[in-house]
């Protein structure tokens, strides 16, 4: 199993974009995935990608967020552009149970990172 450090959370205003990374501790051939959850909210899965590169978005940040990873250096990363107030939350990334293909449901993932902030005021 990997050990997951996000970073990369900020305050930006609205329209405006952030990069999130996570460091894993070690190469994952499986599912990876971004995850979010605002206050009194329960988690929603952001996007994710699984060992071929095959990608998941949730459609309310489809075409705003695109989500990569880079196997040389063990890093997941979530570009996050034109952003709402909406999208404000702790995100976390996570690792899942599947090689092929990337669901975006939470309960598919085993394990997380400890999470970075986003705020986005308008």
């Amino acid at each position: 199993q990997v050990q997951l450090v996000e970073s990369g959370g900020g305050s930006v205003q609205a329209g405006g974009s952030l990069r999130l990374s996570c460091a894993a501790s070690g190469y994952s051939s499986y599912c990876m995935g971004w995850f979010r959850q605002a206050p009194g909210k329960e988690h929603e899965g952001v996007a994710a990608i699984d060992s071929d590169g095959s990608t998941s978005y949730a459609d309310s940040v489809k075409g705003r967020f695109t989500i990569s990873k880079d196997n040389a250096k063990n890093t997941l990363y979530l570009q996050m552009n034109s952003l709402k107030p909406e999208d404000t939350a702790m995100y976390y990334c996570a690792e899942g149970l599947l090689r092929f293909g990337a669901p975006l449901n939470p309960g598919e993932y085993n394990f997380w990172g400890q999470g970075t902030h986003v705020t986005v005021s308008s």
